[in-house]
């Protein structure tokens, strides 16, 4: 039998719930195997200090969810599907992804729970304008919840096909064919794939400690002429924290200038034990709000949510029907059951924690090598470099069989290469230390001879 102690976090949550939640995360980290049995209900309840009809409950719903599996006679066993997968053969930082374990955990019992509801027939529909109402419900909730944002109005949310179309369709209902967009000098590249193909100019601000500098963006907004700029509270590639003063002097600016702020807060409820209010939770009529589930949940449920000013709702609705005819059906549902169940929150408090737990590895690994991270839960890391040392030190890692970010990637045209992103999310512990590893070792080497040979 499994010595299974878990630690139940005090969320709020029944306690059956935290049962659940904290076996998940066990499963996902691999500190419970494949096959590994469990406590009896009894001994579970006796340890716990909670009725033994808490427990079997929990017991049920982790059965339901394919967590675990249930022998009569033999006792309760870890399911050998939700067991965390061998370790990568490459050691990925490359990709800006959550851990996946934690959402796989509760994939199974999520889709199952689809087919009770009483609204699945209607998903094969076109959905309304803005989304289905339980959708749009449910990302307001999220959102008030988990990424400091209560002022999300059910009635003005907008639900698309992931944050990368909440995007492209603000850009679209803003900004006209070559016109200027102001963004941080080194930014999301998915940005730069919009901006390119709507035929936009991308104008590049300077960042400091905090991400976007108050006085880049008036400068940058001044100098060319652009009536919207693209900023991130959570910065990346750097992982610099906007302070509430900061964003405040931003929306400052941005009502100076007359400028529509368009806010990706997409890390928001990663982040979001820091309270910091979002942009458009300050200034709503000024911020054109974007959010979704690919960072905080799973990417492949391409489930964005756009809040825009009340003047842009209804081209942001036009934007939306001519590029996909609506807001999406079946692949929002799955987001707004898991949202409704509350596995949602379980699952970003697993994320949240297994996070800290690899930034902590890193801090370890890369000491004096990369920036301190401004909060723990941070997805990604940066780590200061010039260009040619970035470039070096990427090749370098590619040919160890660690991939990192392309150094040039995340930059603007014109502005400098000075650091090098390293993603913490999407490889299993094993390689993520073995590619930290590799990292420090390339990081420590500094320019090569060979630069200065003529």
């Amino acid at each position: 039998m499994a010595d299974w102690r878990p630690k139940l976090e005090d969320d709020g949550q029944p306690a059956y719930v935290r049962i659940v939640a904290a076996l998940a995360t066990d499963i996902a980290r691999g500190a419970l195997a494949a096959g590994a049995r469990l406590p009896t209900q009894r001994a579970l309840a006796e340890e716990l200090g909670l009725g033994v009809g808490t427990v079997t409950r929990a017991y049920g719903e982790a059965e339901q969810r394919g967590l675990i599996e249930a022998v009569v006679g033999r006792g309760s066993f870890v399911a050998a599907a939700a067991a965390a997968a061998e370790p990568d053969a490459i050691a990925d930082l490359s990709r800006n992804t959550p851990p996946l374990a934690f959402a796989q955990a509760v994939l199974r019992g999520a889709i199952a729970a689809l087919a009770r509801r009483a609204d699945l027939a209607e998903r094969l529909d076109y959905a309304p304008a803005g989304g289905f109402e339980a959708d749009r419900r449910a990302a307001a909730r999220w959102l008030a919840r988990t990424a400091n944002f209560p002022a999300a109005d059910p009635a003005a949310l907008i639900v698309t096909a992931g944050a990368q179309q909440a995007i492209a369709v603000v850009l679209a209902a803003a900004v006209r064919p070559g016109e200027a967009v102001v963004a941080e000098a080194a930014t999301w590249h998915g940005l730069k794939a919009a901006a390119a193909q709507l035929s936009l100019r991308l104008v590049p601000a300077a960042m400091d400690h905090e991400g976007l500098a108050p006085e880049a963006l008036d400068r940058a907004l001044a100098e060319s002429g652009a009536r919207a700029a693209y900023v991130q509270p959570f910065q990346n590639p750097t992982a610099r924290v906007m302070s509430l003063a900061r964003r405040k002097a931003i929306i400052e600016v941005a009502r100076r200038r007359g400028a529509l702020l368009i806010e990706d807060d997409l890390y928001g409820p990663v982040i979001g034990e820091l309270g910091l209010a979002p942009l458009a939770q300050l200034a709503p009529d000024a911020v054109a709000y974007v959010g979704g589930l690919s960072k905080s949940l799973a990417p492949g449920m391409r489930v964005g949510f756009l809040v825009p000013p009340q003047r842009l709702r209804s081209a942001c609705l036009e934007a939306l029907r001519a590029a996909a005819l609506g807001p999406p059906t079946l692949g929002a549902l799955v987001g707004t059951q898991l949202i409704e169940r509350g596995e949602a929150f379980e699952v970003l408090i697993g994320i949240r924690a297994e996070l800290t737990r690899r930034g902590e590895l890193a801090d370890a690994i890369l000491a004096g090598l990369v920036e301190p991270r401004r909060q723990r839960a941070s997805p990604h890391i940066w780590a200061p470099a010039s260009e040619l040392d970035a470039e070096r030190v990427a090749g370098q890692a590619l040919r160890a069989g660690v991939k990192v970010t392309a150094p040039a990637a995340p930059f603007l045209a014109g502005a400098p290469v000075d650091g090098l992103r390293i993603c913490l999310g999407p490889s299993e512990p094993a390689a993520l230390r073995r590619g930290l590893e590799t990292l420090r070792e390339a990081l420590r080497q500094g320019p090569g001879l060979a630069e200065n040979v003529v």
